[in-house]
């Protein structure tokens, strides 16, 4: 499956497995790594020593390409900054911020850098900053989302239209058909973030895991758009903020009643009602926790027979 996603990454097939916030430690990372994808640490929960922590430890479960994904917002970025340099990884998923400020260092440090948008606009700003590849993500997403609404369906190709670099399609991707939807649309590869949560290599509860497996069609929303877009799963604490909208609240309002750790609580602790459960509206689509490297296996297997089925269509239509 060479293309420019893979000979980008030095991989075998292009599919990313997101960094996922509480769900993409070491153990996930190196997994997919090691089955032909590009794993992702998912340094967004993670103080810079732990970060530290698992990218030795990814460093020693796989011989193959790995990532970082940073969200720019960091609080402790600079340091986080430091510490991917002095561990001389590979790649990095930057987002949440502009990646002008950033780019130039880790392109100096001989990083191959990587930023998610959600939109053209971010896209092509993107290109600017000099990155190599972009991550275009539909609201279709589990956790925080961009302000335009756009499904991946419609994003990708007008985001295909306008830059020149490689480009990654993220939101509602599960499966091997969705994967070829993507690039035929004009993605060059997949970012996968849902279905690589329920695995037995992702570090999110096994509450968290079991609930996206139970989950059915509009059991996710996107909610707290004044304040960041968060999609996330029906439950106590989601319904208290839809209460709270009855009331017209101020952000004050909204940012009090989210308080702190709200994510950690749901998807890394298992708290299945207070917590924040960030998960994408493909979680319908899942109803079992399997290996990592089944995910890849399963997906690249359904591509290629998809693919086969639809050269047949065509040639009998």
């Amino acid at each position: 499956m060479s293309n420019k996603i893979t000979q980008l990454f030095q991989i075998k097939y292009p599919i990313v497995q997101g960094g996922m916030v509480w769900a993409s430690g070491w153990k996930l990372a190196s997994a997919v790594s090691n089955a032909g994808g590009l794993g992702l640490i998912g340094a967004g929960s993670m103080y810079p020593d732990v970060l530290r922590e698992h990218i030795q430890k990814t460093k020693k479960a796989t011989n193959k390409p790995y990532g970082v994904n940073v969200p720019l917002l960091y609080s402790d970025l600079d340091e986080i900054l430091e510490i991917i340099k002095e561990e001389k990884v590979p790649i990095v998923f930057t987002s949440a911020g502009n990646p002008k400020s950033y780019t130039p260092q880790l392109k100096e440090a001989g990083i191959t850098v990587v930023h998610v948008v959600s939109s053209v606009k971010f896209a092509l700003k993107s290109q600017e900053a000099g990155v190599d590849a972009v991550v275009a993500e539909g609201f279709e997403a589990g956790g925080h989302n961009g302000r335009e609404e756009s499904t991946t369906l419609t994003l990708i190709p007008q985001v295909a239209k306008a830059i020149d670099i490689p480009l990654m399609a993220a939101g509602g991707i599960a499966t091997g058909r969705a994967m070829l939807a993507a690039m035929t649309l004009g993605a060059d590869g997949v970012q996968v973030g849902s279905r690589f949560v329920c695995t037995p290599e992702a570090s999110s509860h096994i509450n968290f895991k079991k609930a996206i497996v139970e989950a059915s069609e509009g059991d996710t929303h996107l909610t707290l758009k004044e304040l960041a877009p968060v999609r996330l799963m029906r439950n106590k604490f989601w319904n208290q903020v839809q209460e709270l909208y009855q009331q017209s609240p101020t952000k004050e309002d909204l940012t009090q009643l989210l308080g702190r750790a709200r994510a950690k609580k749901g998807m890394f602790e298992g708290d299945l009602d207070n917590g924040e459960l960030e998960i994408g509206q493909v979680s319908g689509l899942i109803d079992d926790i399997i290996p990592a490297a089944q995910v890849v296996e399963d997906m690249v297997a359904e591509y290629e027979a998809a693919r086969k089925e639809m050269t047949e269509k065509s040639l009998y239509a």
